[in-house]
């Protein structure tokens, strides 16, 4: 069966319009959205998938009860960026509104942040939205937000190894060298222990040489 298509540029200005505002308030497919207190939060990485050494941001999307964004957060709420027993020192997060221009998204807050392992994240928010008291923590998971990926799968055409694999295999090569070094300074350790003990066996072999000829004189 033929489908027929209405081209973009022919729809109505208004039908246009409509959809591109639509479109400019929807979040991520992969964020959590929770209700805290009276207001609203949708949480998640502002690019997903998200890989690792990868420019991000934790994307906050701050709504109030009725579904209306809140554009003047202010510097009262922080995030926290914790992976397995790390954590990052707290961030702003920062509008992207700008309400002199109407550009950005309104209610929408970055914290940007180059994620450089793969796994789990979670995201700490502390502080307080226009009073009231903030303690609230966002894990990736496969009903949340994405976990951060290895971005070998989408290379192309060559799979470079991302600064984490490469400082991995400094330190495996750092450890080989700091082996070899010790063990060569053993050898040298050995190798100068040997030579006193064949000077030192040396020096009593003449010293006892000497002793036995004077021994001899003496009788004679």
């Amino acid at each position: 069966m033929h489908r027929s298509f209405i081209p973009f540029r022919l729809l109505p200005a208004s039908v246009v319009a409509g959809a591109l505002a639509f479109s400019a308030v929807l979040p991520a497919s992969a964020h959590e959205v929770r209700t805290v207190g009276a207001y609203q939060f949708t949480v998640g990485w502002l690019h997903e998938p998200a890989y690792a050494d990868e420019q991000n941001a934790v994307q906050f999307l701050l709504k109030d009860s009725k579904g209306n964004p809140i554009t003047d957060l202010g510097d009262t709420l922080k995030v926290e960026v914790i992976y397995q027993t790390q954590k990052m020192p707290a961030l702003s997060l920062n509008p992207t509104f700008d309400p002199d221009t109407g550009l950005g998204m309104p209610g929408e807050y970055l914290a940007s942040i180059i994620p450089t392992r793969p796994g789990k994240y979670t995201f700490h928010f502390t502080g307080s939205v226009k009073g009231q008291a903030v303690d609230q923590s966002f894990t990736s998971s496969p009903t949340t937000f994405d976990e951060v990926k290895e971005p070998t799968a989408v290379e192309f055409p060559a799979q470079d190894p991302t600064r984490a694999q490469v400082s991995q295999r400094l330190d495996r090569i750092d450890g080989r060298v700091s082996a070899a070094q010790t063990t060569a300074k053993n050898d040298a350790d050995l190798a100068r222990n040997l030579a006193i003990a064949a000077i030192v066996l040396g020096a009593l072999g003449t010293v006892g040489l000497i002793i036995t000829l004077s021994r001899r004189s003496t009788v004679r």
